[in-house]
């Protein structure tokens, strides 16, 4: 039995391995995640006589090169939770961290959990590419929100409430939004409000054709009414339209990567067997699919609902101790916060929608009856709603192979 404890960090990795008994049989030694250093642990490791087993912290993305390099090999390789090495071998009073050390402790973790080790699976470049497309989407979607809040907060200087001009929902094409695009081409009120209303109609109509959106003689007139009645509070200077037209220019900027990040999220997860059966599930919409098949991969890999339920960080983990036995205890977050607020989208389809057939929604509104606070039955229907979607995907999935 020989136990090889990685402790890995960016670009370079601790290699550690013992035996039974704390047998040393190599001292702590770095491996750059590099062709060369990666080749020479492999050849390293498969001449240790006996079993081999690898385990390493899940850390990202930097676990990725050593673990795939090792698995590739044919190494058994585990990755394992941070958490559950930190908690591993804690009988000591003063704490002491090194890549060493850390590397002798994983090492020591794998001997003592060696029937229990899970082997590493890599993830198809499908899933790896959908999920980090997922995650930069998220982040993107932020700065969106910021962008927004700081133009608005921009026009109400210059051409207040001209976010509220139009109810057109977001161009699903490009992601463009139709009061972003009349503010780039009318920055100012002035620039509205000083033309006639004939000389307005006009440019308002060229803007619609250009602009591919449909032309309202009415809304043009209304408009052009609203401008006159509007003060601002600052001129309209050169200088004033440039700051407007280019945080116009940056928020479509923003607009149009979300568009193709939404299109390729749909084209990857397209391509997974699992994806007719996601969208068929109700209040899930092509990027709530693409979203929930990025953050919960393969359902295969899981072995019941209930880690799928963990796995998100919904599930309230049991707080028992002597006669305390609380009836309400908290969910544990030590899931996906990404997969949570996917989940959290999804409950809201279903409080707006209602649409009474769905057991998710009659799970829901039986909770909300009872009194339950928001988030009590918003994390239950949540509960509900993997459990449905696991056995439905396990279901397909087995149909597929038959």
């Amino acid at each position: 039995m020989n136990a090889v404890g990685i402790d890995v960090s960016k670009g370079k990795s601790t290699v550690a391995v013992i035996q039974p008994f704390g047998v040393v049989i190599a001292e702590p030694f770095d491996v750059f995640h590099t062709d060369q250093d990666l080749k020479e642990l492999v050849a390293f490791l498969k001449t240790l006589s006996g079993e081999t087993k690898v385990v390493m912290e899940y850390t990202g993305t930097y676990y990725e090169p050593i673990a795939n390099a090792l698995h590739n090999a044919g190494i058994f390789v585990s990755v394992v939770n941070p958490l559950l090495i930190d908690d591993y071998d804690t009988n000591r009073v003063r704490k002491v961290k090194t890549d060493k050390i850390d590397a002798l402790k994983i090492a020591s973790f794998a001997l003592d959990k060696w029937l229990k080790l899970r082997e590493y699976t890599p993830a198809s470049t499908i899933r790896k590419t959908l999920k980090v497309l997922n995650r930069q989407y998220i982040k993107l979607n932020k700065m969106l929100v910021m962008q927004k809040n700081n133009f608005i907060a921009l026009l109400d200087c210059c051409f207040p409430c001209a976010n509220k001009l139009f109810a057109s929902p977001r161009r699903e094409s490009d992601g463009h939004e139709k009061w972003v695009d009349f503010v780039l081409k009318f920055p100012h009120v002035d620039s509205v409000a000083k033309l006639s209303l004939s000389a307005f109609q006009s440019k308002f109509q060229s803007w619609c054709r250009k602009n591919h959106y449909k032309y309202s003689e009415s809304k043009a007139v209304e408009i052009h009414s609203y401008a006159r009645s509007q003060i601002s509070t600052l001129p309209m200077t050169e200088s004033v339209k440039t700051i407007i037209v280019e945080s116009a220019k940056l928020l479509i900027s923003t607009l149009e990567a979300l568009a193709k990040m939404r299109s390729e999220m749909d084209e990857l997860a397209s391509q997974l067997p699992e994806y007719d059966t996601v969208m068929g599930i109700y209040g899930v919409g092509k990027v709530f699919c693409a979203q929930l098949i990025a953050e919960i991969g393969d359902v295969e890999q899981l072995k019941s609902g209930k880690s799928l339920v963990a796995l998100a960080g919904i599930d309230p983990p049991p707080n028992q101790s002597g006669s305390n036995d609380p009836k309400s205890r908290s969910i544990s977050k030590r899931g996906s916060p990404e997969l949570r607020k996917t989940l959290f989208q999804i409950m809201t389809v279903y409080i707006v929608k209602c649409p009474a057939d769905e057991p998710v929604y009659q799970f829901l509104d039986k909770k909300r009856s009872e009194g339950k606070p928001y988030k009590v039955y918003m994390i239950a229907a949540a509960h509900k709603f993997l459990r449905i979607y696991f056995a439905r995907l396990r279901e397909a999935l087995h149909t597929q192979r038959a």
